[in-house]
């Protein structure tokens, strides 16, 4: 940790904003990282009281930087090293999205139809053919 510059990807998979270097890399090449309202590259280096604005698929976040972390720790590690400065407007929407956020598991008794479901749905196509 002698030199101190640190690449942007690096310090928001770091801290935890998002999952992989490559995420983090996409999202500040797309636009979705912002300092001072002005996109920053990835290899951007970190300075402690930058501010930056970062829209993710999950929420919207304002961090400011108050230390830097060169490699990826805990959660309660993590939060040392920046302040979050989100917006109780932005607060509130992260709320709404991730009440609605879908997570991929399948509600019970949904999804592929059983055999009998199956057989009553072939039936009533198959029935439907026939008129025509």
């Amino acid at each position: 940790m002698s030199s101190e510059k640190l690449r942007l990807d690096k310090y928001l998979w770091a801290i935890r904003v998002f999952k992989t270097r490559t995420q983090a890399t996409e999202a500040c090449d797309e636009g979705k990282v912002k300092l001072n309202g002005a996109n920053v590259k990835p290899a951007r280096a970190v300075a402690i009281g930058d501010k930056y604005d970062i829209k993710t698929p999950a929420r919207k976040w304002t961090i400011e930087v108050t230390g830097l972390l060169h490699n990826r720790m805990g959660y309660e590690e993590a939060i040392k090293n920046y302040v979050d400065l989100t917006s109780e407007e932005d607060k509130q929407l992260n709320q709404r999205i991730s009440s609605s956020f879908y997570t991929g598991k399948r509600l019970s008794k949904t999804g592929r139809p059983t055999k009998k479901q199956r057989r009553d749905l072939n039936e009533l196509f198959d029935g439907d053919t026939d008129d025509q």
